[in-house]
């Protein structure tokens, strides 16, 4: 499908004006990375989405529209996610992570955090003091990958059994996921339009805007710097208590980053005012997780009205598994990608794609998404709420249609597209944005500091 339809069907989902999408510049066609499936295509229009979406709330503010250009091979290697920190690049999987054989199929484990990998290493009957990958594969061997899956899900761990599509197709999640749109942003409160300074010909079109960023993984911290690099102040708000992985120094360039213990009523007073300032409010938490602190939708718009509340899950709102926990390389393989991308690579084995494009593509969706809903808002009043998933994004892209011969896609280089910065990780070097904004450039000012380093305060 061509990009720019691809862009088009975003937008007016959005509810955003038609006439915005003349300034949108689209170069490229798949395959850009070795995949049979749309992934240059997915990137390309929801970075584009987000970076058009961003600059028509600063049109809204009284500035003229600016023309965003999105190369699909740039837009693609940055949806790698690849960096390096004093030019080491981090292994960003744990050595349990991966696909095993079970008896009847495989089965997908994340074990990037250590609960879950000694979760699935005691659920396999291995001592996680002792236990080698080669001990967890025999081991596997013994289970059906179902039986596992739910075995995991029932004892809070994060594995998944490898499906077809028309095996995903007929469980009640598939089912309740196609009845599902890419995304919904939804009014759910009054509230006159919220003020935001006045915006000068030459600044960055989201400057001023203040975002609360509680997200830890991927997605959400994508969707926060996107927001940061076209001028937002982006406070990434962490417990100091959870872990997080290292790409964390990547996705929180141009952002604030501060601890606050949730768990405690001091920690929920400073969130609280953090929120009565804030204009944006996004959150990753399993569906009730941030309600049962205080923090939910309906909550949030009573304690700021006019808030924009922004809600990523993994596999939905909807259905069985809509409070699962999950993650990119798991939906991938539950859906039915891994298995389709093996059987068009013409080998027995599943094969993931070539990036986690449902963490990035739902990244930028959360941008756009927050962007459009402050433009309602500035029109409309308002307090709104976006929510978008992993596995919706997963059932668009499906939708995008096959790449013929994307697998013989050469693997490109990604030095033209690299930028290097210090920051309080080491020096810094990543993909730069891909999207091109004509009169206020894309940027990160802040540097990428680890999390807690700032106090929990407005600049």
């Amino acid at each position: 499908m061509d990009a720019s339809e691809v862009l088009k069907g975003i937008w007016r989902q959005a509810g955003l004006p038609d006439e915005a999408l003349a300034q949108a510049r689209l170069t490229g066609a798949d395959p850009v990375l070795p995949s049979s499936f749309a992934v240059g295509a997915a990137a390309q229009s929801t970075i584009a989405a987000a970076a058009l979406a961003a600059c028509e709330l600063g049109h809204a503010r009284g500035v003229p529209r600016q023309q965003v250009a999105v190369d699909m091979l740039h837009a693609a290697l940055e949806c790698t996610a690849w960096f390096s920190i004093d030019g080491r690049v981090p292994d960003l999987w744990d050595a349990f992570s991966g696909l095993y054989r079970a008896s009847d199929g495989w089965v997908r484990i994340h074990a990037n955090f250590a609960h879950h990998r000694e979760g699935a290493l005691r659920l396999l009957g291995l001592d996680p003091a002792t236990a080698q990958r080669p001990d967890a594969e025999t081991a596997m061997q013994t289970w059906k990958a179902q039986d596992f899956e739910e075995a995991a899900a029932a004892n809070g761990l994060v594995a998944t059994a490898l499906r077809r599509f028309d095996e995903w197709d007929a469980t009640p999640q598939g089912q309740a996921l196609s009845g599902q749109p890419l995304f919904t942003i939804e009014r759910i409160g009054d509230a006159r339009p919220l003020s935001l300074p006045a915006l000068a010909d030459d600044a960055r079109p989201l400057s001023g805007v203040r975002v609360l960023d509680l997200t830890r993984i991927l997605a959400g911290p994508v969707g926060g710097r996107a927001l940061a690099a076209y001028g937002a102040d982006v406070m990434l708000v962490n417990s100091p208590d959870l872990p997080n992985i290292e790409a964390v120094a990547d996705t929180s360039r141009g952002k604030l980053s501060t601890h606050i213990d949730l768990r405690s009523g001091a920690g929920r007073d400073v969130l609280g005012r953090l929120l009565n300032g804030a204009h944006v409010f996004i959150q990753g938490y399993r569906p009730g997780g941030i309600a049962a602190l205080g923090f939910g939708p309906e909550a949030a718009a009573r304690a700021r009205p006019g808030i924009v509340y922004v809600s990523l899950t993994a596999y939905g709102t909807r259905g069985l598994w809509a409070s699962r926990r999950g993650f990119d390389s798991l939906v991938q393989t539950a859906m039915g990608f891994n298995h389709a991308e093996g059987e068009a690579a013409g080998g027995g084995k599943p094969r993931p794609l070539p990036m986690q494009i449902l963490d990035e593509a739902t990244g930028y969706l959360i941008a756009m998404g927050a962007s459009a809903a402050m433009c309602r808002q500035q029109r409309e009043g308002g307090s709104w709420h976006v929510q978008v998933s992993l596995a919706q994004t997963g059932h668009w892209l499906r939708g995008l249609g096959r790449v013929p011969d994307g697998l013989k896609a050469a693997v490109p280089d990604r030095a033209p597209f690299l930028e290097s910065s210090p920051s309080g990780f080491g020096e810094l070097t990543g993909l730069s944005h891909s999207a091109q904004l004509s009169r206020t450039p894309a940027a990160w000012p802040r540097p990428s500091m680890p999390p807690g380093s700032h106090p929990p305060v407005w600049p």
